[in-house]
């Protein structure tokens, strides 16, 4: 059976891209793998948060989890500050990986913009916490999009070169799986543009907390162009033409779980109007009960609570006897 872990940062807004890029899958590879999802909120800390958000968004998170179909009994669920071995490990990763390793990853480059050196320290490091929080588990699987094959690279070169220092066969080397297309849901407002929570307009993403009104503002609101749905022929044109008219077919497939020629077969060559209602129909059939469910959940935040420590627990079982014997190579004198 695979052990696969994959985290979620609490930095709310949770959108359709989420669910879709990632716990709609969590969902699915539950059913027969160790599954181990983590709530990671010491990465979220890369960046500035406000203290008083960070407990409500790590209980938003859990509570998408929950609402979407993960089950605490046969996943785990946590969040990551409640397991120390998480840290002390991506410390000695940060001993491990090499500076010019970081110095190719490209999402510090994007995140941190211009001025690179107000940048924090962890946020260049970062990779090397997620590394320890794949390999605290010796996880040999991690659901990744597009965007997260890099540092998955960055896990595997950490594992190798630790297990070649040491003459050990310590760290499994993970594999990525690439779960489907909807890993990379693009804004609403902008087709080349990932659907992200951090854009400023609310317009451009689809939230988990959104209601029927506002899902169906967003999707009529959502850019496409003139041109009729595109019916798939090459005067119909392809995504690279038409970006924002593939996005929602993208989404509508992965909402639907049909075929994006067989949406073209029913919806091709009539007006963008036709199919937003549609889209709106199954975009509201599918997020409305998760949104219900999520308010329901955020109401008891005490069995949140006790999700997360429970969880946590079942985690530190898995992670405190990798890290012991990982001290014991290193040659730490241990009690």
């Amino acid at each position: 059976m695979a052990r696969i872990f994959s985290g979620v940062q609490p930095t709310g807004n949770l959108h359709l891209g989420n669910y879709l890029g990632a716990i709609k899958n969590f969902v699915s590879l539950q059913s027969q793998n160790e599954c181990i999802y983590c709530v990671v909120d010491m990465h979220a800390i890369t960046v500035w948060q406000d203290p008083s958000q960070i407990a409500d968004n790590t209980r938003e998170v859990t509570a998408a989890f929950l609402a979407s179909g993960l089950d605490p009994k046969r996943s785990i669920i946590f969040n990551q500050s409640r397991v120390s071995q998480h840290a002390e490990i991506g410390w000695i990763f940060n001993c491990v990986a090499r500076i010019g390793w970081l110095n190719r990853m490209t999402q510090f480059k994007e995140k941190a913009g211009k001025i690179r050196e107000n940048a924090s320290v962890g946020l260049y490091v970062y990779p090397n916490l997620m590394a320890a929080d794949i390999l605290a588990y010796k996880a040999t699987h991690v659901p990744v999009g597009e965007d997260q094959k890099q540092h998955l690279e960055l896990t595997r070169d950490i594992a190798q070169k630790f297990n070649n220092d040491f003459g050990v066969e310590f760290f499994p080397i993970v594999e990525s799986l690439i779960m489907n297309s909807a890993s990379r849901i693009m804004s609403l407002r902008d087709g080349l543009k990932k659907m992200s929570k951090s854009d400023l307009s609310d317009f451009s993403r689809l939230n988990l907390n959104d209601d029927a009104n506002a899902i169906a503002t967003k999707i009529k609101r959502a850019r496409t162009d003139s041109n009729p749905v595109p019916d798939g022929s090459l005067k119909g044109g392809d995504k690279d033409s038409r970006p924002e008219a593939f996005n929602l077919l993208e989404i509508f497939s992965a909402l639907s779980d049909r075929a994006i020629p067989e949406i073209q077969a029913e919806f091709g060559g009539k007006p963008f109007s036709v199919f937003k209602e549609a889209l709106t129909d199954i975009a509201v059939e599918t997020l409305g009960p998760i949104r219900k469910e999520m308010q329901r959940l955020l109401d008891e935040k005490a069995y949140i609570d006790e999700v997360l420590s429970a969880g946590a627990e079942r985690a530190r079982k898995i992670a405190i006897p990798v890290r012991d014997d990982l001290f014991k190579i290193l040659g730490f004198i241990q009690d």
